[in-house]
């Protein structure tokens, strides 16, 4: 493998790494539901989507071409995240959950 190569899938592991952290510290570290909510469907999904493609860009080098794996992962975890934050955030507002006082646009008011 090219040393360009290797570093163009070093940089996408770092970067989707860092985005994955980024996510996981803004879940522990937000104060309700509705502001955490963001940090796992935000910043997690791009975090998976560049180890994705740090994997189809190593794995299509190594092997016979892009494999359909990466592409169906891809797929499935751009369209089900934000569909799923969706229903979650439904969900909390028809159970009237509580907010911080930070937190704006509160519809069951």
């Amino acid at each position: 493998m090219p040393f360009w190569l290797e570093l163009v899938v070093s940089a996408f592991l770092i970067i989707g790494s860092a985005f994955a952290l980024v996510g996981a510290i803004g879940l522990y570290r937000l104060p309700d539901f509705f502001t955490r909510l963001h940090g796992p469907t935000k910043a997690t999904t791009l975090g998976v989507g560049g180890i994705v493609i740090a994997s189809a860009i190593f794995f299509s080098h190594r092997g016979d071409g892009l494999s359909l794996h990466e592409v169906l992962i891809t797929l499935f975890l751009f369209l089900t995240a934000p569909v799923s934050a969706h229903v979650l955030a439904k969900a909390a507002m028809q159970q009237k959950l509580p907010c911080t006082a930070r937190t704006r646009g509160k519809p069951w008011d």
